[in-house]
């Protein structure tokens, strides 16, 4: 049969991109590529690039005192968040140029519509037009969802947060994840008055115990509201507000209330149930390690498969499904040991086990640095900087490492390389220390601080 296509693609976010301009430009196939919203899907969009840039801009709150510290005077600082909105409108339009320029320099064929897969090898537009294709790929990633509570209607996501046209006075923020606490820093730095919600005992559920601890002390420190055991009845829309009612009973107005409590794969009315693909209990699409669907001619990557729900982790699942469709080189994707970055105030890295989860798994050491680093203690500020190693006390191998530090992100990329390649606790220490740093302290912690 002949297809109109070796490989269409759905979705035009980063790892759907990455799929389809590596497909036509390196390998020589056919490919078309639907897209129903903006390309560069979450990350570029609403997601990780819009939320560091608004990191970085609310992280000025911080540097200031600091500075002041070192002798530094200023008039008085106000920051503007028109100037900021429009700078950031105009970035996120120069990065979905740049992603439509690399789809149509590559070759492939972009459809600006709606796309369902209605047989194996045919997909329907919301234009009206079918397709053919010999391969299809699904990339359409995940969206927040919003409980079922009274008065949900009146609460936004993070989809929402890089829209406003004002700032808030006030917002509450519900979740106590990753993006949960990224924003309720962003927004405290950026003057709103801060309040988050979270139903368990500590955010960051599932990161070390130690690291998260640290970091959710130091949110409270900068004058952010953190109430955990706690969680949302309702919300009414009053002239004065939102006014919430949690579940012990309390009432509170907030300009504004924004949920994180949870993402879902957007398979919703993606794909015909006469076709067969399977899909798991949240909505994901079943895959294999080669990320192929149910039907042999579907293939699927990215968080609309719920495994690892990270962007590079997408890039990674596209090259390897290029290298297994397009090369004949089977190539499953190794989604253990993936550093992870966690853009908090102060932020957070991590790779591997935490202490709790490695101590399940046999006798371990733990090795511990907690003290105020250097330009902080000039300062005067009282921030914590923790850099954490967890060591198999029988193979030596570091597990795991968790960092809580400024600029973390960066520092847990390039230990990720060390520890996804086997390092021990040896070869930390005999690597030279890099002085006066904080990351010196990685590899002169001699003596375990704990052992179980």
């Amino acid at each position: 049969m002949l297809f109109d296509y070796d490989l269409f693609v759905i979705g035009g976010g980063s790892g759907g991109v990455r799929a389809a301009r590596v497909a036509a430009s390196e390998t020589g196939v056919r490919v078309g590529l639907a897209e129903e919203d903006r390309y560069g899907g979450t990350c570029v969009i609403r997601g990780c690039v819009p939320k560091k840039l608004m990191v970085y801009a609310s992280d000025v709150a911080h540097f200031l005192p600091e500075a002041e510290g070192y002798g530094w005077t200023f008039a008085e600082a106000k920051f503007d968040w028109t100037v900021f909105h429009q700078k950031l409108t105009q970035e996120l339009d120069r990065l979905e140029a740049v992603y439509r320029g690399l789809l149509e320099r590559a070759g492939v064929h972009t459809f600006d519509a709606r796309a369902k897969i209605l047989e194996a090898h045919t997909v329907e537009l919301s234009t009206g037009q079918c397709i053919t294709a010999e391969t299809i790929l699904i990339a359409v990633g995940g969206t927040p969802t919003l409980p079922k509570i009274i008065g949900i209607e009146h609460a936004i996501t993070s989809n929402e947060m890089f829209n406003f046209k004002l700032l808030p006075v006030s917002i509450l923020i519900v979740g106590g994840g990753y993006i949960a606490s990224e924003f309720a820093g962003i927004m405290n730095g950026l003057g709103v008055k801060t309040t988050q919600y979270y139903r368990g005992d500590q955010i960051l559920r599932g990161f070390d115990n130690e690291a998260r601890d640290l970091v959710a002390g130091d949110m409270v420190k900068r004058g952010i509201d953190l109430r955990c055991g706690l969680n949302l009845e309702k919300i009414e829309k009053t002239p004065k507000g939102l006014l919430v009612t949690d579940t012990k009973g309390k009432t509170q107005v907030f300009d504004a209330v924004m949920y994180a409590t949870g993402r879902s794969a957007n398979t919703k009315n993606l794909i015909d149930p006469s076709v067969g693909v399977s899909l798991g209990a949240k909505g994901e699409i079943v895959v294999d390690e080669y990320s192929q669907a149910t039907v042999p001619s579907i293939y699927a990557l990215g968080d609309v498969t719920d495994r690892v729900n990270l962007t590079p982790v997408a890039i990674h699942e596209a090259m390897a499904f290029i290298a297994t469709v397009f090369r004949g080189e089977p190539t499953a994707v190794d989604h253990t040991l993936i550093p992870t970055a966690i853009f908090t105030q102060p932020e957070m890295g991590a790779i591997g086990l935490s202490e709790e989860k490695a101590r399940l798994q046999g006798p371990i050491e733990v090795y511990v640095a907690n003290f105020q680093a250097m330009r902080q203690f000039f300062a005067g500020s009282d921030d914590k900087s923790l850099l954490k190693l967890v060591v198999c006390a029988n193979s030596r191998k570091v597990l795991g490492c968790h960092i809580v530090v400024p600029h973390a992100g960066e520092m847990i990329q390039l230990l990720g390389i060390a520890i996804k390649m086997g390092a021990t606790k040896e070869d930390f220490d005999r690597t030279m220390a890099v002085h006066p740093t904080i990351a010196e302290e990685l590899v002169t912690m001699r003596e375990p601080t704990r052992k179980t």
